[in-house]
C-alpha cells in the first residue's frame, strides 16, 4: 500500500486524468444503457423464434393450400371464412378477458394505460385466434400477431430480468422494443420495425425512450429470421427506374387522393369498430357476421374478375400479381376497394390481426391504376410504391414507417423521395383520423422532472378503505364522517380486490343496503400501481381519456399501501415536497 501511495504521488497528472476519464464514462453510461446490450438481444431472439413459427404455420402450411382451393372452388370461400372466424370468436370469447382487446391496439393501450403490462394468460389463445383469422382468409396478415407477440414477450421478460437492472419504467420500453422486433422479423425490415414501434403510440411524435433497445431487438430478430428464411426483401420491385420532376407532382396528387380515401376508411372503421363493441351479441356471432361479409367480398371479386387476384387472406402474393401481370385499371381499383371492405368486415368485428398489409395492398393497386390511367406512366412500380406509403401514412399516422417500409420491403430505394412526398401529403390530408382508437397525440406539456420521483414520494398513506364483506350500510357509516373521496379501495384478506364509488352506491335503493354487500357492487376493473412507479407514468394514467379519479398503490402481493391523485402529484411537485428516493 505504501508503494501505491508513493507511485500515485509521483504521477499527479495521471491521477487527475484518471478521474476525468472516470467522470466521462459515468456520464456516457448515466442511463445504464449497457443493460440493453443483454436484455434487448434476448427479446429479439425470443420474438424472432415466435414469428418464425407463425410464418411457418400461416404462410406455408395453411394459406397456400387454402388459397388454391378457394380459387378452384369459389363457393367454398364463404363457408371457409365462417369456420375460421367462428373459431377465432369462440377462442376470444371464452379464453380472453376482453375479446375486443388484442393485437396492435392492446400494445398501444398497455403502453398508455397499463405501464407496459400485458396479461399473459390469454397469450396462446390470442395467437391461435390470429392464426384462425388470417390462415382461413381474413383480410389481414401477420403484423398484428407479430406486434402483439413481440410486445407481450417484452412485457413478460421484464419481470424475469429485474436483477439485470430493469426499472419499473423499463417495462413500457421493453413492450415497445418487443413490438419493434416483431415488426422487423415479419417484414424482414429492421429499420421499419424500429420506426413503426416508435411511431405507433402517438399520432404526432415518437416514443423516443425506446430507441436503443428497439434498435438492438429489431436487428437481433431480423438476424434470426434471415438465418432461417434469408434476408431478401419480401417484395421484388424494380427500384431502378428514374423519376422526373413531373413524377414528383403526380406523386403529390396520388398522395392527396390516397389521403382522402384513407381518412374516409379510418373514420368508417372507427364507427364500425365502436358499433361492434357496443353490440350485445356474443363475440362469436359478431365474428360469424364478419366472416360471412369478408367471404362475400372475396366471392364477388373472383366472380367478376377471373384470375389469381383475391382480396382476402394475407395476400403477400398479390403484390407481384399487381405489378407483373396485365390488369385493367377497373380491376385494380375494384381490388383496392374490395380489400378495404374486406378489411373493414374482418377487423371491424374484432378479427385478431392488424391492417398494415391490407392498407399497403390497397395503396399499391390504386397506385398502379393511377400510373396507367391518370399519369400514363410506364413506371408502375414507382406509383405503386407511392400508393403503399400514402395509405400507411394516412391509415396509421406513421409517415416515416411508410417510407422506410417501402424502401426495405420492396428494395425500391430509388423511390424514397417520391414516396416521402406521397406519404407527407397523405398524412396532412388525412388530418388526425387514424385506424387506431388508442393512438394519441403527445402530451402538450411534459413535466420531465417527474421522472426523477416515484409514487411513494407523493401518495397518501392514510387511506379510508372498505371491507368487501361489509353491507352497504356499514360502508356508509364507516365513511360518513370522513368523506374524503368519491371512490374508495375495497380490501379482502388484506388484498385490494376492487373499488366502490358513490355512483355505484346510488344505483342501489337505500332500503336494500342491509342486504347488499360491497363485494356485490364493487368495480373489479382496477388499476394498481407500485410504490416505485414513476410519477410521470402515474400522471399519464390519471390524465388518460378514460383515466381513473385516483390510482391505488399496492405492493406486489396486492396489499394496500396508499392512493395517489392528480392533486397529490401536482401539489407535491409544486410545493417541492417530493424528495428523490
Amino acid at each position: 500500500m505504501r508503494l501505491m501511495r508513493t507511485e500515485s504521488g509521483r504521477f499527479p497528472r495521471l491521477r487527475r486524468y484518471t478521474a476525468l476519464v472516470r467522470e466521462d464514462l459515468g456520464e456516457a453510461y448515466s442511463r445504464d444503457l449497457h443493460k440493453w446490450l443483454i436484455i434487448a438481444p434476448i427479446m429479439g431472439i425470443a420474438t424472432g423464434l415466435l414469428i418464425i413459427v407463425l410464418m411457418k404455420v400461416i404462410l406455408e402450411w395453411m394459406w397456400p393450400p387454402i388459397l388454391r382451393y378457394y380459387l378452384l372452388h369459389p363457393a367454398a370461400i364463404v363457408p371457409g371464412l365462417l369456420i375460421g372466424f367462428v373459431a377465432a370468436g369462440l377462442l376470444m370469447q371464452y379464453l380472453a378477458p376482453d375479446p375486443d382487446v388484442h393485437s396492435t391496439e392492446e400494445i398501444v393501450r398497455s403502453y398508455h394505460e397499463h405501464q407496459g403490462r400485458v396479461e399473459m394468460r390469454p397469450f396462446v389463445p390470442k395467437l391461435l385466434a390470429a392464426i384462425a383469422t388470417v390462415g382461413m382468409g381474413g383480410s389481414a396478415a401477420l403484423e398484428g400477431p407479430s406486434i402483439y407477440g413481440g410486445g407481450a414477450v417484452g412485457s413478460w421478460l421484464w419481470a424475469k430480468v429485474r436483477r439485470l437492472g430493469a426499472e419499473p419504467r423499463d417495462r413500457r420500453i421493453m413492450l415497445i422494443s418487443g413490438a419493434a422486433a416483431g415488426m422487423s422479423a415479419v417484414f424482414r425490415a429492421p429499420l421499419t420495425g424500429i420506426v413503426f414501434a416508435l411511431e405507433m403510440p402517438y399520432k404526432d411524435d415518437l416514443a423516443h425512450e425506446a430507441l436503443l433497445p428497439s434498435l438492438i431487438a429489431s436487428v437481433t430478430s431480423f438476424a434470426m429470421m434471415a438465418a432461417f428464411v434469408g434476408a431478401r426483401p419480401i417484395f421484388d420491385f424494380d427500384g431502378g427506374t428514374q423519376y422526373t420532376g413531373k413524377d414528383l407532382l403526380w406523386s403529390a396528387l396520388l398522395g392527396a387522393i390516397c389521403g382522402v380515401v384513407a381518412m374516409v376508411f379510418d373514420i368508417t372503421f372507427r364507427h364500425a369498430r365502436r358499433f361492434s363493441i357496443q353490440a350485445r351479441a356474443p363475440h362469436w356471432v359478431k365474428m360469424a357476421a364478419g366472416g360471412f361479409l369478408t367471404g362475400a367480398c372475396g366471392l364477388l371479386f373472383v366472380s367478376l374478375f377471373r384470375g389469381n387476384l383475391i382480396p382476402i387472406g394475407p395476400n403477400y402474393e398479390a403484390v407481384p400479381l399487381i405489378l407483373q401481370q396485365a390488369h385493367s385499371s377497373v380491376e385494380l381499383v375494384a381490388f383496392g376497394g374490395m380489400k378495404l371492405a374486406a378489411t373493414l368486415f374482418s377487423l371491424g368485428v374484432g378479427g385478431v390481426s392488424a391492417a398494415f398489409v391490407p392498407l399497403f395492398l390497397a395503396g399499391s393497386s390504386f397506385g398502379a391504376a393511377f400510373a396507367r390511367s391518370v399519369a400514363h406512366s410506364p413506371s408502375v412500380d414507382l406509383f405503386a410504391a407511392v400508393g403503399m406509403a400514402a395509405f400507411i401514412a394516412g391509415g396509421y399516422k406513421a409517415p416515416l414507417t411508410a417510407v422506410v417500409f417501402v424502401a426495405e420491403a420492396t428494395g425500391g430505394h430509388a423511390y424514397i423521395v417520391p414516396t416521402l412526398i406521397g406519404a407527407a401529403v397523405a398524412y396532412a390530408v388525412s388530418g388526425e383520423a387514424s385506424m387506431s382508437g388508442d393512438q394519441r397525440l403527445h402530451e402538450d406539456v411534459r413535466i420531465a422532472e417527474l421522472s426523477k420521483f416515484v409514487v411513494r414520494d407523493a401518495m397518501q398513506r392514510h387511506v379510508i378503505s372498505a371491507d368487501a364483506k361489509w353491507n352497504l350500510n356499514e360502508f356508509v357509516d364507516h365513511v360518513r364522517a370522513r368523506m374524503a373521496h368519491s371512490v374508495y379501495p375495497v380490501v379482502e384478506n388484506s388484498r385490494v380486490v376492487g373499488t366502490i364509488s358513490m355512483v355505484l352506491l346510488s344505483k342501489v335503493l337505500s332500503e336494500k343496503w342491509d342486504a347488499v354487500t360491497v363485494r356485490e357492487i364493487m368495480d373489479r376493473g382496477i388499476e394498481l400501481v407500485a410504490p416505485d412507479c414513476e410519477l410521470q407514468d402515474a400522471l399519464r394514467l390519471l390524465m388518460a381519456p378514460h383515466g381513473q379519479h385516483m390510482l391505488i398503490v399496492a405492493s406486489e402481493e396486492g396489499r394496500l399501501e396508499g392512493i395517489v391523485t392528480k392533486t397529490d402529484i401536482l401539489s407535491a411537485f409544486n410545493s417541492g415536497a417530493v424528495k428523490n428516493t
